[in-house]
This record gives C-alpha cells, structure tokens and sequence, in this order.
C-alpha cells in the first residue's frame, strides 16, 4: 500500500509551481507510483484525496483498475445544487476561495482551535481522531505555508478544476462509493450512488453504501465497516 500526502497538505512540500488543481495533484501519486514500478494500481481517497483519484482515474484510465471515494459527491454537482443545508455544512467552499489573504488572516487568528471546530463537526466528534493522528492535524494546521496550500486547492476547486470537468471523460473501471450515515452528503435529495453513476461510462459500473454510526470521517468512525467494504470491493 502506498499512501502520500497531497501536495501541501500533512508533510509535503507545498506546490513550488503554485497548482493546486486535482489535475496537478493526480499527477503526483501517478508519477510516484510509475517511479515505483506499478503501471496499474487501485486508487482509494477520502475528501481532498478522493476527489484527486477521481481526477486520476479520468485523466489515466489504463492505470486505475478500481476506484473507492469515500464522503464525496462530484465537485461540479456539489456547486450546482447548492441549498441552505449544503450551504451550511459547505460554507469553507466558499470562505476558502476568496482571496488571498482574506481567509488566510481568518484562519491565521486562532489555527488550531478552528482546525478543532471543524474536526468535531461534519457528523463527527473530535474524539473520533486518535490523539497521534490529531497531532499531526495540529503539527500541518500550525503552518502558514500549509494553510495557504489548503485555500489554493479550494480556489482551485471553484476555478481550474470546473474547467477541467467540463472535458473530462467519464469513469471507465468499477467505482465504490462510501459515506458516513451521520454526514452532509447522505443528505442530498439523491443517492450518492445514483449521481456517480452519471459519471460512468456504464452505471453499473458505480456501487455503495452507507457506513453506519459513522459522519465524514468514516475510517476513523466505523473503521471496520470501512475496510470490510473495501476489501470486499478491491478483492472481488
């Protein structure tokens, strides 16, 4: 299993070329894992993670042989149905792509008591993250630079990135879906499965379901309904 960080988030390095498309950052798993060795691979990703494999699953077909996003419904959908409730539980899309250094000045006010706000909402608790997982949170969180490379990915989000769906190819190998029972988008009017179907060249290309007693942050909520779906999904 290889598991990185996204560029500017955890322990890497922020972007030196400042792209922080999906485009840009699917790029770099591709290229760490061809450097590796491994022309074809299974992608799994939750939030930011999952939505760059699904741009990698778009934009390298021939690599990817199955795909999970865990707690994410597309990118352009989320923009284009926007309501009060999504608003709500969303609104960091929003504060996060304005510009610099508008929401850098927010967050640079008090980072880890925000960074604590939001890890204990979303459906889920603050207690849900072990107390060296959290470190790490707080260790990244503590940055200026990180910060920064966080808000850049999300006015990529809102920018680029609607670009590049616009002309991206749909999803061609078997796709699982997973999100939380207690999160923001089992919420949605549709079934998650449902909307990502419409995102494969064949719907029944595209399963899922619900993790039970789990918000957003599902692997640390249910971890073991998470990884039975998981591994019944990349070993069938």
């Amino acid at each position: 299993m290889v598991a990185p960080d996204l560029r500017g988030y955890g322990r890497s390095e922020p972007a030196p070329d400042g792209d922080y498309s999906f485009r840009a950052m699917a790029a770099d798993p591709a290229a760490l894992m061809a450097e590796l060795g491994f022309s074809e691979y299974a992608v799994v990703g939750h939030d930011r993670g999952a939505r760059t494999a699904h741009r990698l699953a778009q934009d390298r077909p021939e690599r990817v042989t199955r795909l999970a996003l865990l707690d994410i419904m597309p990118t352009d959908y989320v923009y284009a149905t926007v309501d009060r409730r999504i608003a709500t539980a969303y609104y960091h899309w929003f504060l996060y792509l304005q510009p610099a250094p508008i929401p850098e000045n927010l967050l640079a006010g008090d980072p880890i008591g925000y960074l604590h706000a939001v890890l204990d909402s979303w459906g889920s608790g603050l207690d849900a993250h072990p107390a060296e997982a959290l470190a790490v949170y707080e260790e990244a969180f503590a940055d200026p630079a990180r910060r920064h490379a966080m808000l850049e990915d999300y006015r990529a989000g809102a920018g680029i990135d609607v670009e590049h769906d616009a002309t991206a190819g749909p999803l061609r190998c078997p796709t699982l879906v997973l999100w939380g029972e207690r999160g923001a988008v089992g919420g949605y009017a549709e079934s998650p499965v449902d909307v990502w179907r419409t995102r494969a060249a064949d719907p029944a290309l595209v399963t899922g379901r619900a993790i039970p007693e789990a918000g957003h942050f599902l692997v640390e909520e249910n971890l073991d309904a998470t990884l039975a779906a998981l591994r019944e999904f990349l070993t069938a």
